[in-house]
């Protein structure tokens, strides 16, 4: 067990009875220093003032519906979270699972279990602990995740690296990559990280105009250039001056066209229809494609001398396949981001819809994942998890096989998303081991075996020892007496 499972956490409890709070403190040992203010106006201001490890916030106090709200969402959009642990006298009620949706960490049914309590302040401090080291660890790396790029992968490093790079110099940049993997995600990172990230970010999919229109589009028209062209009109390009025009689909640009695009990148100017006079820009410019470039110059319907100025800088975009270990991290990340948007209550996923989506080939790359998370947690029947019976027909019948294939799976799996799935199995079954093995679907012992390549096992008999002693304490006669007969069960 390391040393930092011994150090003293700071937890703040936001509840209007001191005497409460007095009461607490020696219940939840020496690990813990409570510190105590009497509603969540007051604890927003203490979230910069002290060094917190969690919070414990009572829904039930008068008149604090909306302040509580504004509470959870000050602690989960920090740029380290804070885990909120919300409690009240109504189990499973509407105040619950808006504290749900608006991001709680936990929530505890009044009169409160210190036992459950501590569990759940052990988890939720354990993982601020890890998320700091991590944070730390990428800062002396220089590994900072790049705001918008989700993924661990080292394809996602290396997109996020040549991200950074290249947003500091001004140059073109030509994005490839399938339907779906996020051109456009790393087109918008690239300006935000940029010197001219306050300036407009335009973007323009030349798939979205028939040909005859995305001149006008791109470059703009004056009064008069053409029929119903009553006044003049400015096109993207002037739109995005001082900042970045993002042009998606390039490769679908007709010859034509690709000939007075090079003009304006050549010439940093641009003549609007019905004029002959250059109108100069200062505009950075990002391309994408999911075609082939260099095989289109070869056969001659893309311009070699455009395809040499847009791909100064060249980044490719990984296939989902190619990341499957990023699943996990994008899961969770949609179904965040959806449970909020919809008002569902769902937070996490069972193992067994882990792998299905491990199985899946995903054709449609991340865009495909977004879509099958938004409908898995709008068609949820309110459940805390995602379960196999919450996926599309197509991904459930990859769950449907055998034993020996899903756990032939399982061992195939990569390690990042092997890890993952033990995690959730463990968490799912408070630590039951037997349990978790059988959700996998694999042995004990060959759990117990990933359990130590993982480093996991560790962190696991951690916790084991703690629930022991818990039990321990609470089973004693003169612990049951320290309980408070009202707000303490």
């Amino acid at each position: 067990m390391s040393n930092s499972s011994f150090e003293q956490r700071n937890v703040l409890l936001i509840d209007a009875d001191e005497a409460f709070g007095q009461v607490l403190q020696p219940l939840l040992g020496h690990g813990y220093l409570l510190l105590q203010e009497p509603s969540p106006t007051a604890a927003i201001a203490a979230f910069d003032s002290e060094t917190l490890d969690a919070v414990v916030l009572n829904l039930d106090a008068p008149n604090h519906e909306e302040n509580s709200r504004l509470l959870l969402q000050a602690a989960t959009n920090r740029d380290l979270p804070l885990p909120v642990i919300a409690y009240s006298w109504e189990a499973g009620g509407q105040k619950v699972l808006d504290a749900f949706k608006e991001g709680a960490f936990d929530t505890l049914t009044q009169p409160l279990d210190v036992q459950q309590l501590r569990f759940a302040l052990d988890r939720a401090c354990r993982r601020v602990t890890l998320i700091r080291e991590l944070v730390q660890a990428r800062r002396l790396l220089g590994l900072g995740r790049v705001e918008g790029l989700l993924g661990n992968s080292q394809a996602m490093e290396r997109v996020s690296e040549m991200t950074r790079k290249v947003a500091e110099v001004f140059t073109t940049v030509l994005i490839t990559g399938g339907s779906g993997t996020g051109k456009g995600a790393v087109a918008q990172a690239i300006h935000r990280l940029s010197p001219r990230s306050a300036k407009p970010f335009v973007a323009f999919s030349v798939c979205s105009f028939p040909d005859s229109l995305i001149e006008d589009e791109l470059f703009g028209h004056e009064k008069g250039a053409f029929t119903g062209a009553g006044q003049a009109r400015r096109g993207r390009f002037e739109e995005a001056n001082g900042g970045t025009i993002f042009i998606d689909e390039i490769g679908d640009l007709a010859l034509p066209l690709q000939a007075k695009l090079l003009r304006a990148l050549q010439e940093r100017t641009v003549e609007r229809l019905g004029s002959n006079v250059p109108r100069p820009l200062d505009t950075r410019v990002i391309c994408a494609t999911n075609r082939n470039l260099e095989k289109m110059v070869e056969d001659g319907t893309f311009r070699q001398d455009l395809y040499f100025r847009i791909s100064v800088v060249k980044i490719q975009m990984p296939s989902l396949r190619e990341r499957k270990e990023d699943i996990p991290l994008l899961a969770e990340y949609f179904l965040r981001s959806f449970a909020k948007t919809h008002g569902k209550a769902a937070r996490m996923f069972t193992p067994g819809f882990l792998s299905a989506l491990s199985r899946h080939s995903w054709p449609g790359n991340v865009r495909e994942l977004q879509n099958v998370i938004e409908r898995s947690v709008v068609l949820a029947n309110g459940n805390e998890y995602l379960g196999v019976a919450d996926l599309p027909e197509e991904l459930r019948e990859l769950t449907v096989a055998n034993d020996d294939m899903r756990a032939g799976s399982f061992h195939e799996a990569v390690q990042g998303f092997k890890k993952e799935l033990v995690r959730s199995a463990l968490r799912m079954h408070s630590g039951n081991r037997l349990k978790a093995a059988v959700e996998l679907g694999i042995s004990r012992c060959y759990l117990h075996r990933l359990l130590n390549q993982f480093n996991l096992a560790e962190e696991e008999s951690a916790q084991e020892a703690l629930n022991i002693a818990l039990l321990e304490e609470f089973n004693e006669p003169q612990a049951q007496h320290k309980r408070l007969t009202a707000r303490l069960a």
